[in-house]
């Protein structure tokens, strides 16, 4: 190797050592300036969106009393109007579950055939349990087949419901006592082992010490699965570009 190739070869090497020394430097910067936006809060919408799990598991929000209708319909139009809502406004799933909390509801768009309806204007059956029933039974006529949910984590009640074309094909609801119970188990009833008992009936003591009518309610979300509409689904399907709507349900509809 001559003088000038021996040269040559050693500006070659401060080049790239330069280069990485600058690359570096770059990052270490870019990655503290970011991370003082983040906590000044100027960017944390970036870092919610880069960090937050994709298709996380649907979860309801905290010990709020949760009820839900799954509907199967291709379009929210009949929905809207059997119901009947009113101020029907576009909002994402997440802003439309904080809005359940004023006594509104939230309609999904069509996700695998099935609409979600969701929020606290729904009916409760352990605050009346007849209310329920004809809420339910009218708006089946209507839509023809309408499933219910209820779960309130924080006293254990629970609610499940398929009525078809306004018949009820089972139904059962716990609030303090069995409230409703009507057509045969289900097997997915079964493969769960939700807790059910007839009228006047009480929980009997189990071996293992716990308590089926909290497991009964943490559980409510696999039946509704099992019977056809998974409600993590929501989280997985509703995206920037295919909003819900959140509305009023009508006076003259809640009895």
């Amino acid at each position: 190797m001559t003088q000038g190739d021996e040269t040559l070869f050693w500006l070659v090497v401060a080049l790239l050592a330069t280069v990485v020394m600058f690359g570096t430097v770059c990052s270490y910067l870019l990655a503290r300036h970011l991370w003082h936006r983040r906590r000044e809060g100027g960017d944390s919408a970036f870092f919610l969106q880069s960090f937050k799990p994709q298709n996380a598991p649907f979860q309801f929000p905290g010990d709020f009393p949760c009820r839900w209708l799954a509907i199967k319909a291709l379009h929210p139009a009949p929905v809207l109007e059997a119901l009947p809502i009113a101020r029907a406004t576009p909002c994402s799933w997440e802003e439309g579950l904080a809005r359940t909390f004023n006594r509104k509801l939230f309609v999904s768009p069509p996700i695998n055939g099935w609409i979600l309806v969701l929020g606290g204007a729904l009916p409760d059956p352990a605050e009346d349990i007849d209310r329920c029933y004809l809420f339910l039974t009218g708006l089946s006529r209507k839509l023809g087949h309408v499933q219910f949910f209820n779960m309130n984590r924080t006293l254990n009640h629970h609610a499940w419901a398929i009525v078809d074309k306004g018949r009820v094909v089972r139904a059962y609801a716990w609030g303090g006592q069995t409230l409703w119970n009507e057509g045969p188990i289900t097997p997915a009833e079964i493969d769960l082992e939700l807790a059910s008992y007839d009228y006047g009936e009480s929980p009997r003591p189990r071996r293992d010490k716990q308590n089926p009518l909290a497991t009964t309610t943490e559980r409510v979300p696999q039946l509704a699965a099992r019977w056809g509409m998974d409600p993590a689904a929501l989280s997985r399907c509703l995206t920037e570009d295919r909003v819900g709507l959140a509305g009023e349900l009508r006076l003259s509809n809640q009895g």
